[in-house]
């Protein structure tokens, strides 16, 4: 099994969502982490384009062989993109959690909420205290 990713440039969640911050916009996914716990993910419900997401709020599901899982948001704001592919294609979130994988894009409603967010190395090390890894 490959080891797990945790890329420096991004934020973490304590419920596993990353977060790609460019300018007032974030981009969420899953960590590498969640999704290989999850095992094959099967189904991705998200919110619409025009819909608001609330931080630490659930904004969709996503079902896998083992599981079904809310996603909670990292930050509150609007949505202004959704995964279609991911969404049709709910594989590439295992295959390529970082990157292809991305679930949804929102304007961040308040930045101050970034400092709820961990560093990559505060994200491990959360993982290795609860014994997950």
């Amino acid at each position: 099994m490959e080891p797990l990713k945790f890329p420096e440039e991004l934020l973490y969640s304590p419920t596993h969502e990353w977060v790609r911050l460019e300018n007032n916009c974030a981009v969420i996914g899953i960590t590498d982490y969640a999704q290989s716990e999850l095992g094959d993910i099967t189904y991705l419900e998200l919110p619409k384009v025009g819909d608001t997401v609330e931080a630490s709020q659930p904004f969709g599901i996503i079902e896998s062989v083992k599981a079904d899982e809310e996603l909670f948001a990292p930050l509150s704001g609007l949505v202004i993109a959704v995964n279609q592919n991911a969404v049709d294609h709910p594989e590439i979130v295992n295959d390529d959690p970082y990157g292809e994988g991305w679930l949804i894009a929102i304007e961040v409603k308040d930045l101050n909420e970034i400092k709820t967010l961990m560093s990559a190395e505060q994200y491990r090390r959360m993982l290795e205290q609860e014994g997950r890894i």
